[in-house]
């Protein structure tokens, strides 16, 4: 279980502090799917990076089956981003200088899982079997997404955090690279929080909720 409780985070400007989550309280079971909307600076970006432990709030709590994660170390917050979750970002953030196999193969090998015959499987069913030897800069938008998703996943991750995961491809691009994305990461049994603007992806993950001005303003479930 994923919970977050009155969780503040503001940043410091020369007009003094901003804030920009005001309080945030939310749950994610395991196994289950959850879409975050809200306008721009509603501090949807904001709140998956500290569940990341790629920033530390000011207050309030991340509870990761029970254990606080603001209270770990920097070596334990770089073992949870390596072995905990998978990232999902709009920019791919491939690594430019490595095929589209050892991007796959990375995040799986940090971790310690890596599994040929379950990455041999994500690049089939991701279509990149035949793309193993080339380059990111060699790759289409929608192959570069599609490279991002299978290395999130190569280690088959208790979580998967996705920031805008299709937010750069068309819209018949973003159904069809969503929809497997889901079957992936139920066949990986994996846990997603999704960051999106759109209402129609999100209605395809099992909850919602909306940030409104640093606040959780509303939560549906099926």
């Amino acid at each position: 279980m994923l919970v977050v409780e009155q969780l503040h985070k503001s940043f410091i400007t020369p007009q003094g502090p901003l804030p920009v989550l005001q309080g945030i309280d939310l749950c994610l079971a395991r196994g289950s799917s959850l879409a975050l909307m809200g306008e721009s600076g509603s501090g949807k970006s904001t709140l998956l990076h500290l569940i990341a432990g790629l920033d530390r709030a000011d207050s309030g709590r991340i509870l990761i089956d029970g254990e606080p994660l603001d209270s770990r170390s920097e070596s334990s917050l770089a073992r949870w981003r390596r072995e905990g979750i998978g990232l999902v970002f709009q920019q791919y953030n491939l690594i430019s200088s490595l095929d589209v196999g050892a991007n796959l193969a990375f995040q799986a090998r940090l971790a310690g899982r890596h599994d040929r015959p379950w990455l041999g499987y994500l690049a089939a069913r991701l279509g990149l079997a035949e793309l193993l030897t080339r380059y990111p800069e060699q790759l289409s938008g929608g192959q570069q997404q599609r490279v991002a998703i299978g290395r999130a996943l190569a280690a088959r991750p208790a979580w998967v955090l996705a920031d805008e995961p299709t937010g750069s491809l068309d819209e018949a691009s973003s159904d069809e690279v969503l929809g497997l994305f889901l079957q992936l990461v139920a066949e990986a049994g994996s846990s997603v929080l999704m960051v999106t603007h759109s209402q129609r992806l999100a209605a395809r993950l099992a909850h919602c909720c909306y940030l409104q001005a640093g606040r959780v303003r509303d939560e549906h479930g099926p």
